[in-house]
């Protein structure tokens, strides 16, 4: 008889060697259990190179999957594998490597990968305690965790609020967009509930919600450096894009709370009702953390919401030795936390806790044949349906690696990117732009006689050795990933010593507790080596500063 696994190939899919893949093997040595192994063995030779990515173009790797048609013909199991091994698996980027520093992303403690083989086995499903039963429990209990790290209540609340039916502490989701979607549709239908002959926003809408309230529009404010999921929220809610005010930042790229001042008070002459400040503890692109305590206080005197989007810093709190950087977030009346950032479990591991456990009744939803009234179902509370049990991740890493464990992983990170930012001081040819406050930094490659050029340049000739400069930056960026030995982003921030002009440069996040001062040494020189073979930008620089 032959399935899926065997060397001979059937002729076409039969109904009983579909069967037979869905049945798993007893035999000690099948075959599946033998390709099991070659995967283990690929994956972890893959994750012990250091480099970050082969040197192969996108283009010639689109060829590999360039047919639309779906197979006439099956494929057995171990056939298939060999090709994901050569065509997937060897021309993917390796974020776990040490020396892969410019995104969010991390390397992953071992136990993760036998944990998503059992998750994705039991194949459990969080809308619903039907089909998830013990993981509805843990999932709560995880977010009670959660909201004990930021809000620190008493024993009594959790045991109160943890499990009751009718409330929520928050809602798991697949990441910081849907969280801070979830946050802000909480706003919303919150501050437009329900009032007499008005159903409310979520069954009326908001043109209707407006015009019963009086309102001339509703705003959301936050800061420069906020993240792009806002907007989308915005969007989705039916506020507009347009009405997420972003309010400008100080020298340290936080809020300036002068500037929010005045944008509240200009809006509420106008009439625009503020829905939600947003604070921002560990801005994307320079880890940033905006003045929470007195945004707080700001939301406060207006009846706002008070979301702080956490996503990147909010693990933390984790650190007893540096929880006071996230000064104030145990005001606000929601708060997002990515676990697959610094807490270092798989992507798809978002969350959203809420100050009152009843914010999110606002939310709430049924259905007949699921999500019944009465239930403690944590679908009747989320955006997303049907959700894989990340919570269990989030749950075992929490208990395995520990808060002091958290603690060590997190101030690690935080006190490299200082050493970090030293080497890049004492290197005359390398200019810090930001300076870490978290474990994120940004800089960019200017070689001496170009930064005395700058210390007294007009802002025409600032503008324009800073556009050659932008050109190298992303020259020596994109040099280096096509390189693949290691990588680090780029984006574009604006610099008051630079006249308020947006510049080019590179972004590093070090929370990768396998990367070493040696190999942030290494990421200097290779930059420092792309820069001398540029023959265009770096020629063009000197030339213009010369003499």
């Amino acid at each position: 008889m032959t399935d899926f696994f065997d060397n001979k190939r059937p002729a076409k899919a039969s109904l009983e060697s579909l069967m037979r893949i869905f049945t798993i093997p007893e035999a000690p040595g099948s075959t599946l259990g033998r390709i099991e192994t070659e995967i283990s063995q690929n994956l972890n030779g893959f994750l012990a190179n250091h480099i970050v990515a082969e040197e192969r173009s996108l283009n010639d790797i689109e060829k590999d999957f360039a047919d639309s048609a779906i197979p006439e013909q099956p494929q057995y199991v171990s056939d298939h594998t060999h090709h994901l091994l050569e065509k997937l698996i060897a021309q993917s980027v390796h974020t776990s490597a040490p020396s892969f520093i410019g995104h969010m992303t991390s390397a992953l403690p071992y136990f993760l990968l036998p944990l998503s083989k059992l998750m994705t086995g039991l194949n459990q499903n969080l809308v619903k305690i039907e089909t998830s039963k013990a993981f509805t429990p843990l999932e709560r209990q995880v977010l009670g965790m959660m909201h004990r790290l930021v809000y620190e209540e008493q024993d009594d609340f959790y045991h109160t609020w943890m499990h009751s039916a009718q409330h929520s502490l928050g809602a798991f989701c697949s990441g910081g967009t849907i969280a801070n979607i979830t946050a802000l549709w909480v706003a919303r239908n919150n501050l437009l509930k329900a009032d007499g002959d008005f159903k409310g926003v979520a069954k009326q809408g908001i043109h209707k919600a407006l015009i019963h309230y009086g309102y001339e529009d509703v705003a959301i404010l936050v800061s420069e450096r906020g993240h792009y999921s806002l907007k989308k929220a915005a969007d989705i809610l039916g506020i507009g894009r347009d009405n997420v005010i972003a309010v400008k930042t100080d020298a340290n790229n936080r809020m300036d709370i002068d500037a929010l001042k005045t944008e509240c008070q200009r809006l509420q002459q106008q009439n625009i009702r503020i829905m939600s400040i947003v604070g921002v503890a560990g801005t994307t692109e320079t880890g940033n953390v905006d003045p929470l305590r007195e945004m707080a206080q700001i939301a406060k005197q207006y009846d706002s919401h008070f979301h702080v989007d956490a996503a990147w810093g909010g693990a933390t709190l984790l650190s007893n030795q540096y929880r006071h950087l996230l000064d104030g977030i145990e005001l606000a009346d929601s708060v997002t936390i990515d676990a697959h950032k610094q807490m270092y479990v798989p992507m798809g591991a978002g969350l959203v806790v809420f100050k009152n456990p009843a914010a999110v009744s606002s939310i709430e939803h049924h259905a007949e044949y699921i999500l019944r009234k009465g239930s403690k179902d944590l679908g009747s509370h989320t955006l997303e349906g049907s959700r894989p049990g990340m919570a269990m991740m989030v749950y075992a890493s929490l208990h395995i690696i520990s808060r002091p464990g958290y603690e060590l992983l997190i101030n690690q990170g935080i006190e490299k990117a200082r050493y970090f930012a030293d080497i890049i001081d004492q290197d005359p040819d390398f200019e810090l732009v930001t300076s870490p406050e978290l474990c994120l930094l940004t800089y960019r490659y200017v070689p001496s006689q170009v930064q005395a050029f700058l210390k007294n340049a007009n802002e025409q000739q600032t503008k324009d050795i800073n556009k050659i400069l932008d050109n190298l930056t992303k020259f020596i960026q994109k040099r280096q990933r096509e390189a693949g030995k290691s990588f680090v982003s780029r984006t574009k921030i604006k610099v008051q010593t630079y006249f308020d002009q947006k510049v080019l440069v590179f972004r590093v996040v070090l929370a990768n507790p396998l990367t070493t001062h040696e190999i942030l040494h290494e990421v200097l020189a290779e930059q420092k080596q792309l820069a001398m073979e540029s023959l265009e930008w770096l020629p063009q620089l000197l030339n213009k500063t010369s003499g």
